[in-house]
């Protein structure tokens, strides 16, 4: 016998009685367990280790959220937004104590937007009267001499812009209807192509990202802006296409696993995550990769707002959405079929016949065994008796 084939025949399944999988597996790196999904990594059967954490998660994001509250953009407070062309060596402290220096108070926010000749200055402050925003410009002219298109220094460079706190109301308020639209629409596919278990557990799943994300919002102070609404509603299908490729790993893994005693619902489970985590890990890492690349381009070299609120909210909710996919919405699948149900079951049947089976004994019958009754041929007559039956005859 070759070495190869020695080794093949101690990887070869010896089953027990109880139909335990006794296999003898080579040993391996946690790196090639993890690229070629054995099994390796135990998540569902940690799961009570990883509700803890999600749960911890959570009740810090609601306090954050509770007690220090949003830091809200304009668009939602109100207020006024003031732009000029930012000239060379201006910067954004000249420009706040020009504007306390003026009106007394502190703007919300100054920052440069854009690079190099199409820079320019954005001030967002609290409402001003037409008597401030007069005042202010004429402190900033003064002050910067902004040059309008062609070059002149002029006040009318100096743009002014009210914003009403309704137009964030109004995107929030189609933005809370278009989540519920998703999550109904969401709801019943996955009831449609998987089942109703799944479907609880991934709509259960996708609470958790917004709240972990708000809650991050909440704590280190970035701005809530329509941009910020917007991308959350973007990492919310992200987090769900992840769910779904589990599910389905899942549903392949767990069919028919109810007609066998080799393993249980959650054993299975928890092979299907091991199959789908390095996926799950190269989607992240091509998904975050862009919006890195857009942080830099926004915050670096445009410093266009907007697209830094985009992707901040996109980092932190792809971030969440794979660990939810991975460490929450399938161990809590598995909690509620465990719960009750032909799974919970089927659980307790497999555990009781390895239990039996590891002890040294046999599973207790439930019902007593009737008596086998032998075969009138393969019985000796009494002398004298009437024959019963035929003959065996004997073969040559």
């Amino acid at each position: 016998m070759t070495e190869s084939n020695t080794s093949a025949t101690k990887q070869d399944a010896a089953m027990t009685d109880a139909g335990v999988d006794q296999t003898v597996l080579p040993h391996h790196s946690w790196l090639q367990r993890l690229y070629t999904g054995t099994g390796g990594f135990e998540v569902i059967g940690r799961r009570k280790f990883y509700y803890w954490l999600t749960g911890t998660i959570v009740a810090l994001s609601l306090l954050s959220i509770v007690f220090r509250g949003f830091t809200l953009g304009i668009e939602f407070e109100g207020g006024t937004r003031i732009q000029f062309p930012a000239s060379s060596g201006v910067s954004t402290e000249q420009v706040e104590k020009v504007y306390s220096d003026t009106l007394g108070i502190e703007p919300v926010s100054v920052q440069t937007v854009g690079s190099g000749s199409s820079s320019s200055i954005e001030i967002r402050s609290e409402a001003l009267d037409t008597g401030q925003v007069a005042s202010l410009q004429n402190a900033l002219f003064d002050q910067f001499h902004p040059e309008d298109k062609n070059g002149t220094p002029s006040k009318n460079a100096i743009s002014v812009a009210d914003v009403s706190e309704t137009w964030g109301g109004q995107i929030t308020k189609k933005a809370l209807i278009a989540l519920v639209v998703f999550l109904v629409i969401v709801s019943v596919y996955i009831a449609i192509r998987f089942e109703r278990d799944m479907a609880v557990a991934a709509i259960i799943s996708l609470f958790f990202d917004m709240i972990v994300t708000a809650g991050v919002y909440s704590m280190v102070g970035f701005e809530v802006t329509p941009a910020t609404v917007i991308g959350l509603l973007t990492i919310l299908g992200f987090s769900l296409y992840d769910t779904v490729v589990v599910y389905d790993k899942v549903e392949e893994n767990t069919r028919g696993v109810l007609h066998l005693n080799r393993r249980t619902y959650a054993e299975q489970a928890n092979l299907a995550v091991n199959q789908t985590l390095m996926r799950s890990i190269n989607t992240t890492v091509i998904s975050i990769l862009p919006v890195l690349g857009l942080m830099v381009v926004a915050v670096w070299l445009l410093g266009v707002g907007t697209l830094k609120d985009l992707a901040l909210v996109q980092l932190v909710g792809i971030i969440v959405g794979a660990y939810s996919s991975i460490f929450y919405a399938t161990p809590l699948l598995v909690s509620i079929k465990e719960r009750w149900g032909p799974v919970a079951a089927h659980t307790k049947k497999v555990l009781a016949k390895r239990e039996a089976a590891a002890s040294g004994g046999k599973p207790v019958a439930t019902e007593r065994p009737e008596p086998r009754v032998r075969s009138a041929a393969g019985t000796t007559p009494r002398p004298g008796a009437q024959p019963t039956g035929k003959r065996n005859k004997k073969r040559h």
